[in-house]
């Protein structure tokens, strides 16, 4: 639960935008090259766009937004984009209020509230490694925080890493015209994922408090090689091929948490 600052009465409307940004990696091993095809097939129809508009549908109903539009697109060979507008008061009735003014509502929140998502999956040439990247973006301005939002997301993917970052900018001002860059309490990201996701996930910080600039990444604790094989089990692996496959998928895990190669 996001945790307001004792009520400000402000000045007009409440200018600040909260940005909350993820980088979702779901990390597979697909053991024959028609596996991997099959996978990414897989991964595009699991998360095409018609399932990425009720994700973020979802995200809006909880965070409180109205949705003013929607925008989205599969692409070939792979992948898939949604947009979708939002704003803090309900969408202006077209009919009560004509054209004109739902058309300003529209581009009055286009550069500012809104919640998008693009998904990238891939496979290694070589090595039987696939990926599936999400990145999430939800930003808004006003009262509503996109926080309220985290936990949703991280269970609406197959999460193995996470990568988060969230900062607020801009100002309020209240009636006294003292501005006020912040207007809630928080120490970190972690603050506000349910209990369920700290004890499944290894999490590390990197904040800029002065800046208002809140940076989390995260990633499974447990390992279990079943969860990253696709349409094979560890059983069916010589011991070999296991400590092969599970040097091969833990350091691409590594990888992706800490964003660099390994040497």
């Amino acid at each position: 639960m996001v945790k307001p600052l004792p009520r400000l009465k402000l000045q007009g409307f409440n200018n600040l935008t909260k940005a909350l940004s993820f980088n979702i990696y779901d990390v597979c091993y697909a053991v024959t090259p028609e596996q991997r095809e099959r996978y990414i097939a897989y991964i595009d129809e699991a998360y095409n766009a018609e399932r990425l508009t009720k994700i973020l549908t979802e995200v809006a109903d909880i965070i409180g937004a109205n949705i003013l539009n929607i925008a989205r697109q599969d692409y070939e060979p792979q992948g898939a984009s949604v947009t979708i507008l939002i704003s803090e008061q309900p969408v202006i009735d077209k009919k009560a209020a004509g054209k004109h003014l739902l058309s300003d509502a529209v581009v009055a929140h286009l550069d500012k509230s809104h919640i998008t998502v693009h998904t990238y999956p891939e496979s290694h040439p070589n090595t039987g490694i696939s990926t599936f990247r999400a990145d999430i973006d939800v930003a808004t301005c006003g009262v509503i925080s996109p926080l309220k939002a985290l936990n949703h997301l991280i269970d609406s993917f197959e999460s193995d890493i996470v990568v988060m970052d969230y900062r607020v900018r801009g100002f309020t001002r209240d009636v006294k015209g003292t501005k006020h860059y912040i207007d809630h309490r928080i120490n970190s990201i972690q603050e506000y994922l349910s209990r369920h996701t700290r004890q499944r996930y290894e999490m590390f910080d990197v904040n800029v408090y002065q800046e208002n600039i809140f940076h989390t990444k995260m990633h499974v604790k447990d390992f279990d090689l079943d969860t990253y094989l696709f349409e094979s089990q560890s059983s069916d692996l010589s011991f070999k091929e296991r400590k092969v496959i599970e040097a091969l998928v833990k350091r691409e895990v590594e990888e992706l948490f800490h964003g660099r190669n390994l040497v």
